[in-house]
C-alpha cells in the first residue's frame, strides 16, 4: 500500500465522532500542504472500518457522489451541525488533531 495513503488512514482513524476535517487539512497535518487531491484519492479506496464520512470539503460541502446522502446521515447521527445551506458547520465541528483546540 502507498505509504502516504496509510498516513492518511492513520490520521483519519483518529478523528473523533462529531468532528470533521477537510481534505486539505489532512494534507497539511501530514506535512504535505498541497496534497489535498491525493488525500481525496486515498479516501476513495479507504478501508471499510475508517470513519470516511468525517472528511469533507474545506467549505463544509459533502463530497461523495452517490454516497453524499449516506455521509450526511452518518454525520447527523454523530451530532455534527450543519449550516442552513446544507454544509457542515466547520467552525463548530472542525477537528484540529491531538491538541484538542480547533484550528481556524
Amino acid at each position: 500500500m502507498n505509504s502516504f495513503f496509510q498516513q492518511v488512514y492513520d490520521l483519519v482513524a483518529q478523528i473523533p465522532s462529531g468532528k470533521v476535517v477537510s481534505y486539505g487539512q489532512v494534507a497539511q497535518m501530514l506535512g504535505h500542504s498541497r496534497a489535498a487531491r491525493q488525500v481525496g484519492w486515498a479516501m476513495r479506496c479507504c478501508p471499510e472500518n475508517l470513519p470516511w464520512q468525517r472528511v469533507v470539503m474545506a467549505d463544509g460541502s459533502i463530497a461523495g457522489g452517490d454516497f453524499a446522502d449516506m455521509r450526511r446521515f452518518l454525520l447527523q447521527n454523530e451530532n455534527v451541525t450543519f449550516l442552513p445551506d446544507g454544509r457542515v458547520d466547520m467552525a463548530a465541528c472542525r477537528w484540529s488533531g491531538d491538541s484538542g483546540a480547533d484550528i481556524e
